[in-house]
């Protein structure tokens, strides 16, 4: 039988069982499929959902003590910033814990000017607001940068005063976490953020500190710079020096076939240089004084006159006989030039670092060396070789003999010459079926629940569906066989019911012996089965073949051999 003729068989069957048998099949088919769709949706749900992610210890204390008070189950997960709760408790947990203004990390900036009446609020109340709410600001933009997963920030504002003659300057101090733990990458920028909100306030006054009561930046002082900023100075310095030699050696060497460790020493000490020039053919005259003096001089030396009368009176003139007179001509000049030297003044101030020494270790693989050398190399190629790696190297790294660097090349044999190793086994039966468990446990029980409806549910609506069609059947059966009887009762001659010796008795004869039940067996069992019609078809053939089996055994053969012929 082809599969149209299957198909056009189990349409008959369908269109057979009739429009209300139809739509009883359909309702149990989709009633077996939401069962089965709910049960596998309840079991395949999560345990638990989360209800807040990224938040502070505190904020996770606070809200585990609101939601044990309510009898609300949760738990905590591995980082201890996320707050889980069972499936289907988020909406009340959330609308108690917005009850209870948790979490109060989101309202750490100038939300909190919004809580504050207008009355009973003094000035100081006012300014500890204020400061609060520039820290949660600050905070909260800190805790937006990369590799930043939590921040506390605390900034000092000096009290004005009117008869100081120093104001003191705002200070601030910053917590940062971190994700690494070592990345101090961007303190100097959370440092010159912080500067910049609070007015007045200078980068060199903001202490950065990590979670791990790590310094990171304090202060401005070059010479106390501290041990993290170091290290990861270090640390970049030996990363860029090992990638220049990984470039250079990859293309000669190959992958895999060497190894490189570099160790940079830096010095961040601040560094401030004076110098003065002084250029003496270079000059220009500043100032010029010239000096003219002339002295005239002379002496005279006269006779000393006798007192006398005569001396007195007038118009009368001494003899001058014996005086002696002297003259004195001086005459100086002076020239004064003033020229200005040419002169140059640099200042050179160095606020980063140099590089004390540079160490390089590097291993080569040997037998990549051979290859390259060929079969039959010595031990002088090898040792060539060697050095020629050696020069590759130091070039590199910018090898410096008078600053101290070292760099050492070694010929060395790698395990599993220099080939990856190999790939990690894969995981067992076991462990993927352990690791399974739980999905193979929901599964089962789904599979479990959908086996249970069809086999206790959708199992027996069939069987009472499909079975009153076959009790319809079994009745016209049992009912055309009653007439058959019947008829065959009638046709029969009396001979063949009452025994092989009797005499045919004639049509109306053999009818009423068939009505008499007292004194004709097939008659009886007509007659039972005229007046038990409302039971059972399989019932009434019991009863017949029970009256006598003999006769009813004997009616079925002439049945049967009527039907063959």
């Amino acid at each position: 039988m082809s599969g149209l003729q299957h198909a056009e068989r189990l349409w008959n069957n369908i269109l057979a069982l009739g429009g209300r048998r139809i739509a009883a099949l359909s309702l149990i088919g989709v009633v077996v499929f939401l069962a089965v769709g709910l049960g596998a949706y309840y079991l395949s749900r999560p345990a638990q959902e989360p209800l807040y992610t990224g938040l502070s210890r505190e904020d996770v204390g606070r809200i585990g003590s609101v939601l044990k008070d309510a009898n609300i189950p949760f738990d905590v997960s591995a980082d201890g910033a996320a707050v889980l709760v069972a499936y289907g408790h988020t909406a009340q947990a959330r609308m108690l814990l917005a009850e209870k203004g948790l979490p109060q990390s989101a309202k750490s900036g100038y939300e909190l000017f919004n809580d504050l009446g207008s009355l009973g609020m003094t000035s100081f109340m006012q300014e500890v607001t204020r400061v609060r709410a520039l820290e949660g600001e600050i905070a909260r933009t800190i805790q937006g940068m990369k590799g930043v997963k939590a921040a506390r920030v605390h900034i000092v504002l000096p009290d004005r005063g009117s008869f100081r003659r120093d104001q003191q300057p705002p200070s601030a101090s910053v917590v940062v976490r971190t994700e690494p733990a070592d990345d101090v990458s961007g303190a100097q920028s959370i440092r010159h953020l912080v500067a910049s909100a609070v007015p007045g306030m200078k980068p060199d006054r903001v202490t950065v500190i990590g979670s791990d009561g790590s310094l990171l930046l304090s202060g401005d002082d070059a010479n106390a710079v501290p041990t993290g900023k170091m290290a990861t100075l270090e640390k970049t310095i030996g990363h860029e020096v090992q990638d220049n030699i990984r470039r250079t050696l990859t293309p000669y060497l190959g992958v895999g076939n060497f190894e490189v460790s570099v160790a940079a020493r830096l010095n961040t000490d601040k560094t401030v240089q004076n110098e003065t020039i002084f250029n003496p053919d270079q000059r220009v005259e500043r100032s010029t004084r010239a000096v003219r003096e002339t002295e005239n001089s002379q002496n005279r030396n006269a006779a000393q006159r006798p007192t006398t009368a005569q001396a007195n009176l007038p118009d009368q003139r001494a003899r001058s006989d014996g005086n002696d007179s002297a003259s004195n001509e001086t005459q100086k000049r002076e020239d004064l030039t003033n020229y200005e030297i040419s002169s140059k003044t640099i200042q050179t101030v160095s606020d980063g670092y140099n590089i004390k020494h540079i160490s390089v270790a590097v291993l080569v693989n040997r037998a990549r060396l051979t290859a390259l050398a060929g079969p039959d190399a010595s031990k002088a190629a090898i040792d060539a070789q060697v050095a020629e790696i050696e020069q590759l190297v130091g070039s590199a790294a910018g090898f410096n003999k008078e600053r101290g660097d070292n760099v050492k090349v070694a010929a060395v044999g790698f395990v599993n010459d220099g080939q990856p190793l190999e790939p990690v086994a894969p995981l067992s039966l076991t462990d993927v079926l352990m690791r399974q468990s739980a999905t193979l446990i929901n599964a089962g029980t789904i599979l479990l629940v959908a086996g249970l409806l069809i086999w206790f549910g959708l199992r027996p609506a069939m069987r009472a569906i499909l079975e009153i069609p076959a009790a319809q059947q079994e009745e016209a059966r049992a009912l055309a066989a009653a007439a058959e009887i019947q008829a065959l009762a009638d046709a029969a001659p009396n001979a063949a019911l009452a025994g092989p010796g009797a005499q045919p008795a004639t049509g109306s004869a053999a009818v009423a012996s068939l009505a008499a039940p007292a004194s004709n067996p097939v008659g009886a069992m007509i007659e039972d089965l005229a007046d038990k019609l409302n039971r059972s078809p399989q019932k009434r053939l019991e009863q017949m073949i029970e009256a006598d089996e003999a006769q009813a055994a004997e009616i079925l053969k002439r049945w049967l051999l009527r039907e063959a012929a």
